[in-house]
């Protein structure tokens, strides 16, 4: 056993203790989270524009602040572009994360250093609960790959701006970094084609044992390895056994990652709730859906 696996087990039993205390008190820990974002939202130009300060509870909030698309919040998004402070919270946005689709063009989701933390600690909460729950903290000795955007990063009005994935893992704690696939410049290539066959390049030979990344990512990096090796994965990684993503895939995509890795274990759970402590597995492959927010904040 690595000191990795070793250490990661008594904070594992921390956090499912941390975990615990505040999920039996569902109620109260969100009513907690709510009234401190309310505190310190009042104080901004959205939370002046929506009275804040008369917010008490939950329904004066939904009679002030109507659900809306990006559209009605670009004019606030314009602000902050301008280099304005204090406009959907306090003082600046850390990052901007970047995004398109098919509604709005380009978006650009204010990331601010209160809710970074949110991100890591939700993906790396999930593992450690995994390990509680499962005693299995072997994986961290291996072969940790994740499959993201790349980190880097261009400015707007002198704020860092990027893919989410990119932001993101400029954070990876630094006691997983010696470890980590692929490479900072192989993570930095623009090209997804080109990037992908560096990614085996650097992996084929590694003893993989967590694989993390958007599922279609994932089923790509997969083909072309089982095209290049004319292997199933499980006989190039053998000692494979988790697998993490901020999406769950649909049970089509469940399906086509079950039958690339061997193993039946994959199980979709819908898009909803994301368990921070899952049941004990059967014996296969162990899906891990990874929070980006806090298990208690409102916004899950």
């Amino acid at each position: 056993m690595g000191i990795r696996s070793l250490l990661a087990r008594p904070f594992a039993a921390y956090i499912a203790k941390q975990t615990t205390k505040w999920a039996s008190q569902p109620v109260r820990s969100q009513q907690n989270v709510f009234h401190a974002l309310i505190e310190v939202g009042k104080h901004t130009l959205f939370g002046r524009d929506h009275d804040f300060e008369s917010i008490k509870n939950y329904d004066d909030f939904k009679r002030r602040v109507p659900i809306r698309d990006y559209e009605s919040f670009k004019p606030y998004i314009a602000k902050v572009l301008e280099g304005k402070a204090d406009i959907l919270w306090k003082g600046k946005p850390a990052y901007f994360a970047k995004t398109s689709g098919t509604t709005s063009g380009t978006k650009y989701i204010p990331l601010t250093n209160e809710s970074i933390p949110n991100h890591i600690n939700g993906a790396r909460n999930a593992l450690l609960s995994y390990i509680h729950e499962t005693g299995n903290s072997s994986f961290l000795d291996g072969g940790l790959i994740f499959l993201s955007g790349s980190p880097v990063l261009e400015e707007k009005a002198g704020i860092k701006t990027g893919r989410l994935s990119g932001i993101v893992n400029h954070h990876v704690p630094r006691y997983l970094r010696s470890n980590q696939k692929p490479s900072y410049d192989t993570n930095c290539i623009d090209d997804w084609e080109q990037k992908l066959e560096k990614i085996i390049d650097e992996t084929l030979d590694v003893n993989m044992t967590l694989i993390s990344g958007i599922p279609p990512w994932v089923q790509m990096y997969f083909d072309r390895i089982q095209a290049r090796t004319g292997k199933k994965i499980k006989d190039v990684f053998p000692d494979f056994s988790v697998f993490c993503s901020r999406i769950f895939p649909s049970l089509f995509m469940a399906a086509s990652i079950s039958n690339r890795t061997g193993r039946s274990s994959l199980n979709p759970s819908g898009r909803k709730l994301i368990p921070l402590k899952p049941t004990r597995p059967r014996k296969g492959l162990s899906p891990i859906r990874m929070c980006r927010t806090k298990p208690d904040c409102c916004s899950c």
